[in-house]
């Protein structure tokens, strides 16, 4: 069996996230928003240079470092909202599963922005995702 090169690093996200799920209500039980994303943030931080030890943030073009600021600035609002979500007494049960749900709106927007088509096939993944939602949060 042919296993592709991304399948690895996503199941580190699989992992990494499923847990800060956890970790990020536990925090919000003693914490703001506010407060657990600047740790977040710190936390960014703390592992970036082993991430990228070599690599200079300026050798790159200024179109697709503006694409990466807004990026992470959208990832940034979307953190805070998330953990204001279980601040405010949402289950991790619950919000997590809801908002593991961003990807359609990138499956939905890429075909108009990044001209990718979708198969019928990926079409049910999407309709299989909002019923499993559903289900999670009744």
């Amino acid at each position: 069996m042919n296993i592709p090169a991304w399948f690895a690093p996503a199941i580190v996200v699989l992992v990494c996230w499923g847990i800060a799920g956890l970790l990020q209500k536990l925090s919000t039980n003693h914490l703001s928003a506010e407060t657990a994303l600047v740790w977040l943030m710190v936390g960014f931080f703390l592992l970036d240079p082993w991430l990228y030890p070599q690599e200079s943030i300026l050798t790159y073009s200024s179109r697709s470092l503006i694409f990466a600021l807004l990026s992470s600035l959208l990832n940034a609002l979307g953190g805070w909202a998330l953990l204001a979500a279980m601040k405010h007494g949402g289950k991790a049960s619950i919000v997590v599963p809801f908002t593991a749900l961003y990807p359609l709106v990138t499956v939905c927007l890429a075909p108009f922005l990044l001209h990718e088509s979708i198969t019928l096939q990926q079409g049910a993944g999407v309709a299989c995702a909002l019923i499993a939602v559903a289900l999670l949060s009744t």
